[in-house]
């Protein structure tokens, strides 16, 4: 048995973990149907534009944008095992509206909106308490390990979901193929209802000692933490423009490649699903990758790696389209691990128990607020320039995010850093 299995295994025989694990298993694989399905829904079953669909994406990560920061605040005053449950049980009833709304026959696209705004509310919730209970299941010195098990979980789901997606799209229809999501959802409610280490829900003080006064003050202990740490600003730098360049792109490939490209549900779904490969294996090596070349190092070369993977279906043709899919999936997952989990863990290594739900926030609220922004120029530059110059564009920019690694303390960063402050 290797030495990266028996660290698998070791987590995995720690019950706690193993039961937000499965959680996660099971939750990720219905979540990847949707991923497909919804937008789908949109452009198959409403007809929608380019600009429509782009701005279904927008609105699902508007609540990022709104709820992020008081999120943080609440998860560090709540028991985080009773946000995540409440979190999964809400997005399973909010779900179900797609499939009754298309068996009426009275789905439009305005319910499209409502659902994924929805559901995003729930989900920045399930976010910030998700990488917020970590460090209660897990010791710090395994932090990036136990980031990487869970993600090979997602990226599992990853492998499957659009497969499975595409399939039950083909057979059943967009909108039925979400009550496999909804379903998801409830099963990974009744695996967290067993962890059963839970922090008591208690009263917030300040690293100080000194008791909150209220949520805003809370809000601004986390984002003062953050400002006062040149690795997490150099990091979230790059990461908000990756995703700013990701997301101008990402707003319309489905449709680029469903209308230009001609590819059939079933087809995007395997494609996607044999791409998706590449998540898994970066998941699995993130860690040692990150020990074995240095924490900072990993992150360049994985930048390196996602900005060429995404001119690639930038230049694809019919006939060519399925190949070069599968090849940006996989590079794009591949590196995309290697980022996610080095960036995630750098971040809980650095953060005092205190402060985990809002410093937590308060990245995803930086990293992730510039999504909504991206997904409606990709709809505007669509319609300027057309779909595959778009593509283009959104490539070109998120390559810009490899100079903020360069040139920043990531650049010489070896392994995770000790807490600010010391440990709790």
């Amino acid at each position: 048995m290797t030495a990266w299995f028996r660290g698998y295994a070791g987590l995995l025989r720690a019950a706690d973990f193993r039961q937000l694990w499965l959680a996660q298993t099971v939750s990720q694989v219905g979540t990847q149907v949707t991923l497909l399905a919804l937008p789908l829904v949109a452009i198959l079953v409403v007809r929608a534009s380019a600009f429509e669909v782009a701005a279904l994406s927008a609105i699902e990560f508007l609540p990022f944008v709104f709820f992020t920061l008081p999120a943080g605040a609440w998860v560090d005053r709540l028991q985080k095992r009773r946000v995540l449950i409440t979190a999964d049980l809400g997005r399973a009833a909010i779900l179900v509206l797609i499939p009754f709304a298309y068996s009426a026959g009275v789905l439009a696209m305005w319910q499209l909106y409502a659902v994924g705004f929805a559901a995003g509310v729930l989900t920045v919730f399930f976010e910030v308490g998700y990488q917020a209970i970590l460090p209660e299941l897990v010791d710090r010195d395994r932090l990036a390990e136990g980031n990487s098990r869970l993600e090979v979980s997602r990226s599992a789901a990853q492998v499957l979901g659009p497969g499975l997606g595409g399939y039950l799209v083909g057979i059943l229809s967009a909108p039925i193929a979400i009550l496999a999501d909804a379903l998801s959802y409830l099963g990974s409610a009744a695996f967290l209802f067993r962890i059963r280490r839970v922090a008591p829900r208690v009263r917030l003080a300040s690293p100080s000692g000194a008791t909150s006064p209220g949520i805003r003050h809370e809000i601004a202990e986390g984002l003062r933490f953050y400002a006062k740490s040149r690795l997490l600003l150099a990091e979230s730098a790059g990461i908000v423009t990756m995703n700013l360049g990701s997301t101008i792109g990402g707003a319309i490939f489905l449709v680029f490649i469903v209308r230009e490209l001609d590819m059939q549900p079933e087809a995007i779904g395997l494609a996607f699903s044999i791409g998706s490969l590449g998540l898994l294996l970066g998941a699995s090596t993130a860690d040692s990758f990150g020990r074995r070349i240095g924490v900072g190092p990993a992150l360049i070369v994985a930048t390196a790696i996602i900005s060429i993977a995404g001119f690639l279906v930038a230049f694809a043709t019919p006939a060519t389209a399925f190949a070069l899919l599968v090849a940006s999936t996989f590079l794009q997952g591949f590196s995309g691990m290697i980022i996610n989990i080095n960036g995630v863990s750098i971040r809980q290594s650095l953060t005092p128990d205190v402060l985990q739900g809002r410093v937590n926030a308060t990245g995803k609220w930086i990293n992730w607020s510039i999504i909504p922004v991206g997904s409606i120029l990709g709809g505007l530059i669509a319609t300027l320039i057309g779909l595959r110059g778009t593509i283009i564009v959104g490539a070109a920019l998120a390559a810009l995010s490899l100079p903020w690694f360069l040139f920043s303390p990531i650049r010489s960063l070896r392994e995770m850093p000790g807490p600010i402050g010391g440990t709790q």
